[in-house]
């Protein structure tokens, strides 16, 4: 199993215990004298998660946001997961964070991706009530203690010297913070675009935040422009579902949340009323665990790509309107077409926004074109003949700050106590923001207490990897998280990430006592159970041999060992139970855990190998004073590249673009050279 970042048996902070916050129940006052541990600026996804991880921690905790009627809003897909998005979600679980429970509480739809791939690759995916959500976020920040949330810009920081300790509103307050985190989405100068229309907003009806960028930038950090777009909306009265594909939820209880329903997680309580969703909703069949809506896929046609070729030269993309760049990953359907002009269909899918409002997202159509086009566009498309739309698509720009300007435990490298998470260092996407956020959070708190900073490496978690790609990776688009970017992704396994990460979210003070001791006598079960299976030996009895016959499976003519025996794909881990009824029953998490460690043995083993390898130079460190410039034979590419990132450590330096191994191996030399001298 993998090991924790900091010893699960340290208790960094027993001065501020969660039980002894939650006891005195009594929340902070917004302007408080003495101002506070750590700001916040910004309720998103990022924000959300800063601010508890904060002040579950013990600290005061400040919230800002520019609408208390929009946190965690979903702006773009009201959904949460997906490959590799589904793993990041549940690592912020796992280190004691609120998005899992908050989409189980609220999700009208849940599936398993990817079921018939392997275990990496295996990711949930839920859809939300869009409204829910963020309704259900703001009462959980509202009933936290130690945090206090007021509405209100953030116009400028309040620095000295080269530390941040505060932050100045448009209502001209300053509030002072030992620590600040800025996650303030896509509104930090946002421009707003459709069709031949401009104009200021952070969202569709949202003010954008003026005046922070040029405060960051007089502070040196470089401010750059991003862009994405958002797809219309449409009422489902006038979709025609008989001409869909129609997605039904899942059979199965899935949930994000390890505990639940032990965590006592409830749905809403429409949901366990049994109230029944808008009927304009073609509904075949129904979950019996619990209420789900379906999705439903469709198709675009030749037609509906000719709609769009016919009008390129109205779309904003191309006439020079929108000058930013776009996420590669999730690109607009004007530049999607073009792109791949031998396609004759792309897919849409219709997601119904909540469990009572009739307003559908239409995923895939991300456009910033014309109202007039992005309607006959949509029409072309069979079971959308007779469509309406409720909000067009439209595309926002907004300002970031590169994330090769931050250290890996999220805090800027020019400025001491102001971190920065989710879409302001590149990022797309709630699973992302979210990750960066429960980071931040952690890091700020720990600064403002004179505790160390938490990294998670690469082969510890995905949030390690999407820290590690925005600190040496160049980002010049929406940074969005793929299972492709992740070396041990059978390491990383979305069922695993409790066992990866919980020692880490108790030992931080986000877990309890309880829920950590689970985790720990689940991760004993799972080896005890191993170590049992690679002892037991299954004969070639009359009865086994009765009992495989019956599974379709060929006779035993020796003696196997038990744990090889459950390594071949046909055999299930609770075959083997009844093969070795001597066994201790395992909860099914514990029982999966068994079966993927024993089929993937040899690969798991191999990643292991290739950590312990890699090990040497991600623990040899890089003084941040290190003078590159005196390094002889080193390309000056590569010179450039590690003076502007300044690595923390070797590893990370042989992640930079422009850095080769003939870089690394002078550097190693220069590095021995100066430990050598002392220095």
């Amino acid at each position: 199993m993998l090991r924790p970042v900091i010893s699960p048996t340290r208790r960094p902070l027993p001065q501020r215990r969660r039980s002894d916050i939650l006891s005195s129940r009594e929340p902070l006052e917004v302007g408080m004298k003495d101002g506070y541990d750590v700001i916040v600026v910004g309720a998103g996804h990022a924000g959300c998660e800063a601010a508890l991880a904060a002040a579950r921690m013990g600290c005061r905790t400040l919230l800002l946001t520019l609408s208390l009627d929009h946190i965690a809003e979903m702006p773009c897909n009201p959904s949460v997961g997906g490959p590799a998005k589904g793993h990041l979600t549940r690592e912020i679980g796992a280190l004691g964070g609120e998005q899992p429970r908050n989409i189980d509480r609220t999700f009208i739809q849940i599936r398993l991706l990817n079921q018939s791939k392997g275990p990496a690759v295996q990711a949930m995916r839920a859809q939300a009530d869009k409204r829910l959500y963020s309704l259900t976020m703001r009462h959980t920040l509202e009933s936290e203690p130690q945090l206090a949330l007021e509405e209100a810009g953030v116009t400028g920081l309040l620095v000295e010297g080269d530390r941040v300790t505060g932050v100045e509103t448009s209502k001209g307050h300053q509030h002072l913070g030992q620590t600040v985190v800025l996650t303030t989405g896509t509104f930090l100068n946002g421009r707003l675009t459709r069709g031949p229309r401009t104009w200021a907003g952070g969202r569709i009806d949202e003010a954008p935040a003026l005046g922070l960028s040029p405060s960051l930038a007089k502070l040196g950090l470089r401010v750059d422009r991003l862009k994405t777009d958002t797809p219309p909306r449409v009422d489902a009265q006038t979709i025609d579902f008989s001409r869909t594909k129609v997605q039904l939820g899942s059979e199965e209880p899935l949930y994000f949340s390890f505990s639940y329903p032990d965590a006592g997680i409830e749905p809403p309580i429409s949901l366990l009323r049994g109230e029944e969703p808008s009927p304009v909703y073609a509904l075949p069949s129904q979950t019996e665990w619990r209420p789900q809506l379906p999705c439903y896929l469709v198709y675009t046609n030749r037609e509906t790509h000719n709609v769009i070729l016919d009008n390129l030269h109205r779309a904003p993309l191309y006439d020079g309107t929108i000058e930013a760049e776009g996420p590669r990953y999730c690109p607009s359907i004007e530049i999607k077409v073009p792109t791949f002009p031998d396609k004759d269909s792309h897919q849409f899918f219709l997601e119904p926004e909540g469990w009572h409002t009739n307003q559908v997202y239409v995923q895939g159509a991300y456009t910033s074109l014309p109202e007039d086009v992005q309607l006959a566009m949509l029409r072309t498309i069979p079971a959308l003949r007779e469509v309406e739309v409720i909000r067009f698509g439209y595309a926002v720009e907004y300002d970031y700050v590169p994330s090769s300007l931050l250290s890996a435990s999220l805090e800027t490298k020019l400025i001491e106590g102001l971190f920065h998470a989710g879409q302001i260092n590149g990022t797309s996407g709630y699973e992302e923001a979210g990750a960066q956020g429960i980071v931040a959070g952690i890091n700020a708190a720990r600064k403002a207490q004179g505790e160390p900073a938490i990294i998670l490496r690469r082969d510890q978690a995905y949030i390690g990897v999407l820290i590690d790609d925005l600190i040496t990776k160049e980002i010049n688009e929406p940074y969005r998280m793929m299972t492709s970017r992740a070396e041990y992704r059978l390491l990383l396994r979305q069922d695993n990430a409790d066992l990866r990460l919980s020692p880490t979210g108790y030992a931080v003070g986000l877990l309890d006592q309880q829920r950590y001791e689970a985790v720990e006598s689940k991760r004993r079960a799972i080896e005890g159970e191993l170590a049992r299976l690679s002892e037991t030996w299954l004969r070639p009895t009359a009865e086994t041999n009765e009992l495989l016959a019956g599974w379709g499976l060929p006779p035993l003519d020796d003696g196997v060992n038990a744990l090889q025996f459950l390594r071949r794909p046909e055999v299930s881990f609770t075959m083997i139970e009844v093969l070795c009824p001597d066994s201790r029953p395992l909860l099914p998490d514990a029982a999966h855990q068994v079966a993927t460690e024993a089929k993937y043995a040899g690969y798991i083993e191999k990643q292991r190998l290739q950590v312990e390898r890699m090990r040497r130079l991600e623990e040899r460190r890089i003084s941040p004073a290190f003078d590159y410039d005196a390094v002889v034979g080193m390309r000056k590419e590569a010179q450039e590249k590690l003076k502007h990132i300044r690595p923390a450590t070797v590893g990370q330096a042989s992640r930079i673009s422009g850095v080769n191994p003939a870089d690394l191996s002078i550097l190693l030399v220069y590095l021995e050279r100066a430990r050598g001298a002392g220095e």
